[in-house]
């Protein structure tokens, strides 16, 4: 039996502090655009899990992206993705927005 390498994980609170020092980073949102209008995180790309082979030429290899989705579940799946497409520095949020709300920003809808 295979076993996945575990795969870079970054937790709400590490990417508040990376976001309060404005570091540089691409927040991808694979969520649906039904769920994005719901809530999402400030200045994020919305690029649906299942249209994101399609779009994968658009995003930046030389740049850190951080991935999240609802509970954090597709997020794993499009940071294997790329991962697998060449991009070294990609990290998907543990718990997705759900978890940044729950944690980071009370004031954000949960759904």
């Amino acid at each position: 039996m295979q076993t996945t390498p575990s795969l870079p994980e970054i937790s709400p609170q590490e990417l508040k502090q990376k976001l309060d020092q404005n570091e540089s980073m691409l927040l991808l949102d694979v969520r649906e655009p039904s769920e994005y209008d719901i809530v999402h995180l400030e200045g994020a790309r919305l690029i649906p899990l299942n249209t994101l082979p399609n779009h994968i030429d658009s995003l930046p290899q030389d740049q850190e992206i951080v991935v999240y989705c609802h509970h954090g579940q597709r997020s794993l799946y499009a940071t294997a993705y790329l991962q697998q497409n060449g991009f070294s520095d990609v990290k998907n949020l543990i718990g997705g927005i759900d978890q940044w709300a729950a944690q980071i920003d009370p004031t954000l809808p949960r759904y």
